[in-house]
């Protein structure tokens, strides 16, 4: 069984920086795609950036030059380092891990922006 621990949500003014984590625990296998989701309140749950195994990014436009994805495979753990926020990220932040066809998702850990 997989499990993942997000951490990191709050509340931050507009301009400022924020750093989210997850944890992935259980059986996992190498090869392992992870990534992070947000889901703004009324929407569809959208991706933010994702990260291969061997380093490899991809980011929603919408983040590009803003947000930075990183992950340690000895820890099993994903980053995302928020900066320059803005109200329209305010949102539930959901990190997913991928392997072998499965998906598994954490629990999500809100972000609020102030203006």
């Amino acid at each position: 069984q997989v499990q993942l621990v997000e951490s990191g949500g709050g509340l931050v003014q507009a301009g400022g920086s924020l750093g989210l984590s997850c944890a992935a625990s259980g059986s996992i296998w190498s090869g392992s795609i992870m990534a992070w989701h947000r889901q703004i309140s009324g929407s569809r749950r959208e991706l933010v950036a994702m990260v291969t195994v061997d380093g490899r990014t991809n980011y929603a436009d919408t983040v590009k030059g803003r947000f930075a994805i990183s992950r340690d495979n000895f820890k099993n753990t994903v980053y995302l380092q928020m900066n320059d926020l803005k109200p329209e990220d305010t949102a539930v932040y959901y990190c997913e891990l991928s392997f072998g066809g499965m998906h598994y998702w954490g629990k999500g850990t809100l972000v609020t922006v102030s203006s």
